[in-house]
């Protein structure tokens, strides 16, 4: 896209006429061209990004001038296009849709929320126990064989221990006419000695013994079992395993939710304009023969 102004295109015109002219003195030629570019200048008129067609120039002459007298020169110039100052309303965006985004819309609400799933649970049930009393062997039946030691008595015995015997002995003579030692009278005249013969009685001594009854012997004797009785911890029902059901535990949360969700609208946007001034071509550029003033040029 290119910005182009009136002038740029006059200035062309004007060195295609140059050069088309049939000018004899190449000062003179020059002169007029400047006099033309000169005469044209044109403000530039800043338009809107166009697109500017190409200059078509129109000749209304011959490739000679028509009509030429001797003596003069003619000059083929450049009669500029002719505009016309338009305001036209430029589109300067198209119309479209703006889309725009409705947030959620959210609430709150009591929920139940699952903390942990239902289980089992194994449980020990221990094993009890009970006192018990039993009679224990302590011993077992047997035999004992027992001595039985000689049975003695105890008996008195008389024992002899001298016999009876007779022995003299001094005395008195006794009243009855025995004489006993000691009560026997004198006889006068004797020596006073009295012998009488006595009796000694046996002597005996009473002495206790121990008399055999019975002699010694062996018996054999049962002995019983032996029993003690024992008290003692014993198992009444064995230890166990139990499956309890573990409920699920839930917890009441507040949720937050979508009430109503999220979503777009479209909203039209008018296209948009604006005012612009520009220049319109309404003639188009022509080359025409115009006499100038030259030096004579001779032959």
């Amino acid at each position: 896209m290119k910005i182009l102004t009136l002038k740029s295109s006059v200035l062309v015109a004007a060195v295609l006429a140059v050069g088309f002219s049939g000018c004899a003195p190449k000062k003179s030629c020059n002169t007029t061209v400047a006099k033309v570019a000169k005469k044209e200048v044109v403000k530039p008129v800043v338009q809107k990004v166009v697109q500017v067609p190409k200059v078509i120039v129109k000749e209304r002459s011959t490739l000679y001038p028509p009509n030429a007298q001797p003596g003069h020169c003619y000059a083929r110039v450049l009669t500029p296009a002719k505009f016309k100052t338009v305001t036209e309303k430029v589109l300067v965006k198209e119309a479209s849709e703006k889309l725009v985004t409705i947030p959620a819309k959210y609430g709150y609400k009591t929920q139940k929320v699952l903390v942990k799933e239902p289980s089992e649970k194994i449980v020990v049930i221990p094993a009890t126990y009970k006192t018990v009393t039993e009679k224990v062997l302590v011993s077992p039946a047997s035999e004992r064989v027992v001595t039985v030691p000689a049975k003695y008595k105890t008996v008195t015995e008389k024992v002899l221990v001298s016999p009876a015997t007779t022995t003299w002995k001094k005395g008195n003579r006794a009243r009855n006419g025995a004489c006993s030692t000691g009560d026997c009278d004198r006889v006068p005249g004797s020596t006073g000695e009295v012998m009488c013969l006595v009796n000694k009685p046996a002597q005996y001594r009473t002495i206790t013994k121990k008399v055999l009854v019975s002699p010694a012997t062996t018996k054999t004797i049962p002995v019983p079992a032996q029993y003690k009785t024992v008290t003692k911890r014993v198992v009444d029902r064995p230890a166990t395993t139990k499956t309890i059901p573990v409920p699920a535990q839930y917890k009441t949360v507040r949720v937050k939710t979508i009430v109503q969700p999220a979503s777009t609208k479209s909203i039209p946007v008018p296209a948009q304009y604006r005012t612009v001034t520009k220049k319109v071509q309404v003639g188009d550029p022509v080359l025409t023969w115009k006499e100038v003033r030259c030096k004579s040029v001779r032959y």
